[in-house]
């Protein structure tokens, strides 16, 4: 392992970009001047870092990180995007990894291990301290996603019989607690919460003042095995800072702090997002193959709705040989449609997932939604319909389309909410499949009608 060259003055963040410091240490790499790469980002904050690794190719991450050695900061693994961290722990040597577990906290060590190899895990693992091995592998034990993934399993505790000088005194000589902490647990003989302590108020004490006389009583808890969404709206609801977790037995094995669910919400909403664009769950640092497997089937879905929305043009093709300038209008009345059927879709989803539309308010929201888009589509409708009077002197054909808009917009405002609710109520993901049905029926809605009309009155 080459060592950092400590001569080598680091970057300015004024002084250059991210892009133009990625072409650096990736040229000092490639040339083989590893401590020249190392010095240019020796100095950088580990998010910042994580940037620049995240950008690099496979081959010089790997390099990168071997080339600062000590000087590597293992806080960065845990800001890498999900991907590439999966991509490191299967590159990175083993002792590095053991190194980099025993720096981090239990939540960021539990996501670094948890997708290698069961002989890679156990082998690391091995490697670590009796406790922090155990605390570690019980964490793993929890289902992904979960709150037992995502607290700390590093926390202060103690009996209710303590005074506050006792706890004082407890946090200066005890080794092994946490590096930071801002609340202290009081619980009973079976580790049951009893109640939590601030440490501001716990500092504002007087040291012969019983745990009990200062404790807040009022706990919101949070269940291991519960999905972290869930825990992110109880943190959001409740304004927590933090939480204790416990188990099934109510015993405490853990804290969750809001730092943590910051990062929830900040993954669910790309989920989401990338969800309703049908991507799946993909990062920019996946490889082609992984990429197009995540893809293709929305695609395949797509092309299926996109085959039918033909065979309604196909009923009407002797419709369209004598009028021309149907086919000229119908993509107008197509796009619109599902234009305003994923604006409501989307508004849907995004209410779902936070649990704001159910069955208490849907009723009332569907109403809504059908208001909007009659409201909408009669005002496009009279855009559209002059528009067409201008463009091809036809009255009647302006009423066609303007009459088809209305019936496309109020089917639009339908589907969006509709489909994701019919979904939501048999517990599939209203994300990835509402958008491609939502296409479906506002391109065959606005083909068949208009289409439709066309031959009725037109022809």
């Amino acid at each position: 392992m080459t060592g950092v060259d400590e001569k080598q003055p680091p970057p300015e963040a004024d002084e250059i970009s991210v892009a133009d410091l990625v072409r650096d240490v990736a040229l000092a790499l490639h040339e083989g001047e590893s401590q020249r790469a190392a010095g240019l980002v020796i100095d950088l904050h580990p998010r910042d870092l994580a940037d620049v690794i995240e950008l690099l190719s496979p081959e010089h991450r790997v390099a990168l990180i071997q080339a600062l050695g000590p000087a590597f900061n293992y806080e960065v693994l845990s800001e890498i995007d999900e991907t590439v961290r999966d991509q490191l722990s299967e590159a990175l040597p083993n002792e590095l990894l053991a190194k980099a577990v025993t720096e981090l906290d239990t939540d960021d060590a539990a996501y670094l291990i948890e997708n290698l190899e069961q002989a890679d895990r156990d082998e690391i693992l091995a490697q670590l301290p009796k406790g922090e091995r155990a605390a570690l592998e019980r964490q793993l034990e929890y289902p992904e996603e979960s709150a037992g993934r995502l607290m700390q399993s590093d926390f202060v505790a103690v009996a209710p019989y303590w005074t506050v000088g006792q706890v004082i005194d407890h946090a200066r000589e005890t080794d092994d607690l946490p590096e930071t902490f801002s609340e202290i647990f009081v619980v009973d003989p079976a580790f049951r919460v009893l109640g939590s302590i601030d440490l501001a108020r716990l500092l504002r004490s007087k040291r012969d003042m019983p745990v009990t006389e200062i404790m807040d009583t009022d706990l919101d808890t949070v269940l291991a095995t519960a999905d972290q969404e869930e825990v992110a709206r109880q943190f959001e609801r409740y304004d927590l800072m933090s939480a204790p977790v416990v188990d099934e037995n109510g015993k405490l094995v853990g804290v969750i702090t809001v730092d943590d669910i910051v990062e929830v919400i900040q993954d669910e909403a790309d989920e989401d997002m990338r969800a309703l664009g049908g991507v799946g769950d993909e990062s920019i640092g996946d490889t082609v193959t992984q990429t197009a497997q995540s893809r293709v089937p929305w695609l395949i879905v797509n092309l299926g709705t996109a085959v039918l929305a033909s065979f309604v043009i196909k009923m009407f093709d002797a419709t369209i040989e004598q009028m021309v300038a149907l086919a000229v209008l119908m993509p107008v009345v197509a796009s619109i449609g599902g234009n305003a059927g994923t604006q409501t879709m989307t508004v849907t989803v995004r209410a779902l997932a936070t649990n704001k539309l159910g069955a208490a308010n849907a009723g009332r929201i569907i109403m809504r939604e059908s208001a909007v888009g009659l409201v909408n589509g009669f005002v496009l409708s009279l855009i559209m319909a002059g528009i067409v009077f201008l463009w091809f002197g036809s009255t009647k054909l302006g009423a066609v389309i303007g009459m088809a808009m209305v019936v496309n917009l109020m089917a639009a405002a339908l589907a969006g909410i509709l489909i994701p609710l019919a979904l939501d109520r048999l517990k599939l993901d209203p994300a990835p499949a509402s958008g491609v049905f939502v296409t479906m029926i506002t391109d065959c809605t606005g083909f068949f009608v208009f289409l439709g009309l066309a031959s009725l009155i037109l022809l």
